[in-house]
């Protein structure tokens, strides 16, 4: 794992306290699964730059048996084979690939499909499941509160034309030697973006996971 200890044990108590208090019936059960989840939230404010009662608050806000949290990402090539990329505005204008949580009563590539629309205003069909990653294995994504499961799927367009969101503030085509330097990392990291220009290359690969 390439996260700090700190952050795997507390997310692993804060997944231990939503467990607990979604099946937890004895009232003194409840109230120590609710003293882990204030713990929890307590490392993470230690080791990060969070604020305690927002982790508090986000944390009480989760409830049923604690799972990774899914998000799509997906990998759109022009007839140049460059790569589809945006301008995210919650994270300071840095550049990612369209993507996002996937939304309930749609399957996963719908959603990835949605967010490409949604950012880019283009549609996409999906015609691969390039890779299945656990976000804490990456390397240099930020620390992040909850698991994440990262899935890289693999597009190409059907229609629409670039426009801009209230999510993002520019939509550009990058051939793999023009990447821009300046990511979002909490979305997307160099590599991965490699590996989906080996995907769009060889579409034969296997998907990657873990």
């Amino acid at each position: 794992m390439s996260e700090p200890a700190w952050l795997v044990w507390a997310r692993e108590i804060q997944a231990i306290s939503q467990t607990g208090l979604t099946y937890a019936t004895d009232p003194f059960d409840k109230e120590r699964y609710e003293m882990l989840r204030a713990l929890s939230a307590r490392m993470m404010t230690a080791g990060s730059a969070e604020l305690e009662d927002t982790l508090l608050t986000l944390f009480s806000q989760q409830d049923g048996y604690a799972t990774p949290k899914l998000e799509v990402r997906v990998g759109v090539f022009d007839a140049e084979g460059r790569i589809l990329m945006v301008r995210e505005v919650l994270d300071k204008n840095r550049w990612t690939v369209p993507g996002g949580w996937t939304d309930v009563n749609l399957t996963a590539s719908q959603c990835a499909a949605k967010e490409v629309w949604e950012e880019t205003g283009y549609t996409v069909h999906i015609t691969k499941l390039a890779m299945v990653l656990d976000r804490s294995t990456q390397n240099h994504h930020p620390p992040e509160g909850f698991s994440i499961t990262k899935l890289f799927f693999l597009g190409h367009i059907t229609g629409g034309k670039a426009t801009t969101s209230v999510e993002t503030s520019e939509v550009r085509f990058f051939a793999k030697d023009q990447i821009p330097q300046d990511l979002s990392t909490g979305r997307i990291l160099p590599h991965q973006i490699e590996r989906l220009f080996a995907h769009h290359a060889a579409p034969q690969l296997p998907t990657e996971f873990d």
